[in-house]
C-alpha cells in the first residue's frame, strides 16, 4: 500500500475503517500503523469531516413536493419525447449522408484513376511490341 492509495482511500471513504473496500482494508490498517506520521493527520480529517456529516440534519421533503417534481418529470418527459433528440438524428443522418459521399467519391476517383493508368500501360505495351520488329529510326538515318 502506497501513501498516495492509502490518502485516496481515506478521502473517498472516511476514517470508518467499515467503509474501506475488504480487499483493501488490512493493507490499508498495516500502512497506518507503519506510517503513522503520514495516516494520523488524514484519519483525524476525515473523522472531523464524517463527524460533521452525521451531526448534519437529514432534509425532509414533503410529500406534495415529491409528487410535483414527479409530475413536471414526467411531463416534460412527455413533451419532450422524440422531438428532443430530433436535432441529433438529422445531424447523424447529415453525417453519415457525407461519410456515404465521400466513400463514393473516393471510389470513383480510385476507379478512373487505375482505368487511365492501365491505358497508358496498354499504349507503352503496344509501342513497345511494335518496336521490336519494325524499323528502327537510328536505322534509316543512319
Amino acid at each position: 500500500m502506497t501513501a498516495e492509495r492509502f490518502l485516496a482511500l481515506v478521502a473517498a471513504y472516511g476514517a470508518d475503517r467499515r467503509r474501506w473496500p475488504e480487499d483493501e482494508r488490512a493493507a490499508a490498517e498495516a500502512f497506518a500503523a507503519a506510517h503513522p506520521d503520514t495516516a494520523r493527520p488524514a484519519l483525524d480529517e476525515a473523522d472531523a469531516i464524517d463527524d460533521l456529516l452525521y451531526r448534519s440534519p437529514t432534509p425532509r421533503v414533503s410529500p406534495a413536493l415529491r409528487d410535483r417534481v414527479l409530475a413536471a418529470a414526467a411531463s416534460a418527459r412527455g413533451r419532450a419525447g422524440r422531438t428532443g433528440r430530433m436535432w441529433i438524428d438529422r445531424m447523424t443522418l447529415a453525417l453519415g449522408a457525407g461519410w456515404a459521399a465521400a466513400t463514393c467519391a473516393g471510389v470513383a476517383a480510385g476507379v478512373l484513376l487505375t482505368a487511365h493508368l492501365a491505358a497508358d500501360a496498354e499504349a507503352d505495351a503496344v509501342l513497345y511490341q511494335a518496336s521490336l520488329f519494325g524499323v528502327d529510326d537510328t536505322e534509316l538515318l543512319g
